[in-house]
């Protein structure tokens, strides 16, 4: 990456790293970045893993299912999104 790029990119719709914006979105076209902000607003449920990143649940209504946000430690610079199958309230 060029010195002058910045490591993650500002709002609109939220700050996000390059990886989400470049990589995550483009593989997963039917993530909605309105369902992504609400959820980070309000998180049915939140915890933080050992390397310090925040993950963030929610129901996802377009998909059916719930998705995990995951945001840096920062606690506002989304690094991922994807339906969490495996998550139960």
């Amino acid at each position: 990456m060029n010195n002058d790029e910045p490591d993650r990119l500002p709002p609109p719709p939220f700050w996000r790293t390059r990886y989400f914006a470049f990589d995550v979105m483009p593989r997963r076209p039917e993530l909605d970045p309105i369902e992504i902000r609400r959820i980070i607003d309000r998180p049915e449920y939140r915890e933080v893993q050992r390397d310090g990143r925040i993950r963030f649940y929610g129901f996802s209504a377009s998909l059916g299912q719930y998705l995990r946000i995951v945001l840096l430690p920062d606690g506002e610079t989304v690094h991922n999104a994807f339906p969490d199958e495996a998550f139960t309230p």
